[in-house]
């Protein structure tokens, strides 16, 4: 029993979301024909009174899965606007088409590199196929929550840190392709996944910044020291130039002593040439 159920499930699992559909919406055999006709007939005589519960309405943006004794009556859902139904054997589940938005919940979730971190995000879906939807799992909203929540922590666990944090839009998109993928035999068609905060631990945060801190001041004394060599190469050619021709001292004396007067202060300063003092000292 239990290897006819495993080859039952392969055989399933083997088939497309068409032939599954096609199996169920076979035929309802000689006592099901008998059952609709009787129906058919009672509506008929009794058609002023049954009139409303044959006719049912769906709006712009639902369809409706009718259902006949059991089994799915057509391939394409119905709606929207009206249509009619047997009140005895027919019954319909409706199946909004709207685009629904949901919050992923926050997942502590371990990295590769062995940091835990909370990821939560957002997943926007729509159902594109009402029938598969109906037919083939028993709440499509609420296993595409759960699905969301396993495929945030399976593709994070292959991620680093660093990944986390600097390449959120290719993680939203590798979500996005596995829960497309996985939900496309319901019916179910995602269209967007973000990520929307990872919180890191206050000693990991801590750590980050301390880190961050001694990586600018390091930068910090790298270009103080590159403007000291700069600055000493051009005094060096400074100086060369101003031994080439003395007057050029004489004349940077003249334009330090213009700027000192320009800012109006009780200083004085009075140059007085090395040459002179030179003389003075050899007598």
């Amino acid at each position: 029993m239990e290897m006819e159920d495993q080859m039952e499930s392969q055989k399933r699992r083997g088939m497309s979301k068409e032939d599954l559909i096609s199996e169920r919406t076979g035929s309802l055999g000689c006592c099901g024909w008998l059952i609709v006709i009787l129906s058919g007939l009672m509506t008929f005589c009794l058609f002023p009174f049954t009139i409303w519960f044959c006719l049912k309405i769906v709006q712009e943006y639902e369809r409706a899965v009718i259902f006949r004794l059991g089994r799915i009556t057509d391939r394409k859902a119905k709606g929207p606007g009206i249509f009619f139904i047997l009140p005895c054997t027919d019954s319909f589940v409706k199946v909004d088409l709207r685009t629904v938005s949901f919050d992923i919940p926050p997942q502590e979730i371990l990295t590769k590199d062995s940091v835990t971190v909370c990821v939560d995000g957002v997943v926007y879906f729509r159902v594109s196929d009402p029938i598969a939807s109906v037919a083939n799992v028993s709440n499509a909203d609420f296993s595409t929550r759960l699905l969301a929540q396993t495929t945030l922590r399976n593709v994070l666990g292959t991620k680093n840190l660093s990944e986390v944090l600097s390449d959120r839009e290719g993680i939203a998109h590798s979500m996005q392709s596995s829960l497309d993928e996985a939900t496309d035999d319901w019916g179910i068609k995602v269209e967007r996944v973000e990520i929307k905060d990872v919180k890191l631990p206050v000693q990991l945060q801590r750590a980050m910044a301390a880190e961050a801190e001694a990586a600018r001041e390091a930068r910090a004394k790298v270009i103080a020291a590159e403007g000291e060599m700069n600055a000493s190469r051009a005094l060096k050619e400074a100086s060369l130039v101003i031994a080439e021709s003395p007057s050029a001292l004489q004349l940077r004396y003249l334009q330090t002593l213009n700027t000192i007067a320009a800012e109006k202060n009780s200083t004085i300063i009075f140059p007085l040439p090395m040459d002179v003092m030179s003389h003075f000292m050899r007598k």
